[in-house]
């Protein structure tokens, strides 16, 4: 039996600029991801990544996105993703918070601490991801001064984000 190498991508997308950006989706992420590959690394690129590249997970509350992509290419998505400068016509800044599924290149984790955490499976990105939404939750409570103690809709927030990102399967 043939099993399928995966690379997850956990990605913060920081919007650019005053306002409120337009409501995206993991499709429209998709898509920018899609013409990236293609303008930075060609047809050929985009032949390598196409078939295992998805977008899993995306929150338009805190604006983390789980990507998939194969084990072999993932350098090409990561790119891309760096790469990336607007989905749907608002300016976002990529920010990859983690790599997941690559056990060789965890000796980076210990000697630079500023880089993204590259262990484990999809669990290990659930995890990260999980694990974000708190702490951008805990900066959100923080900069409204709430107390402690207060029930706000982020509760609600993250209960049900981190059902849905532990639903997750490969």
């Amino acid at each position: 039996m043939v099993r399928f190498k995966n690379r997850w991508l956990l990605v913060e997308l920081i919007p650019v600029g005053s306002g409120t950006p337009a409501p995206i989706e993991g499709k429209h992420i998709w898509g920018a991801i899609k013409q990236s590959v293609i303008s930075n690394f060609g047809d050929t690129g985009w032949g390598s990544v196409g078939l295992s590249l998805t977008v899993k997970y995306y929150s338009p509350t805190t604006n983390i996105c789980i990507i998939r992509v194969a084990r072999d290419h993932h350098k090409i998505a990561w790119g891309s993703v760096t790469l990336l400068t607007s989905i749907e016509g608002t300016r976002y800044i990529p920010n990859v918070l983690h790599l997941s599924g690559d056990p060789l290149s965890s000796l980076m984790d210990h000697l630079c601490s500023d880089a993204p955490s590259k262990i484990g499976t999809i669990k290990h990105a659930q995890l990260a991801a999980i694990e974000h939404n708190r702490e951008i939750v805990a900066r959100h409570r923080a900069q409204a001064k709430t107390p402690v103690a207060y029930q706000d809709s982020f509760e609600t927030y993250l209960e049900s984000s981190t059902i849905e990102i532990s639903a997750l399967r490969d």
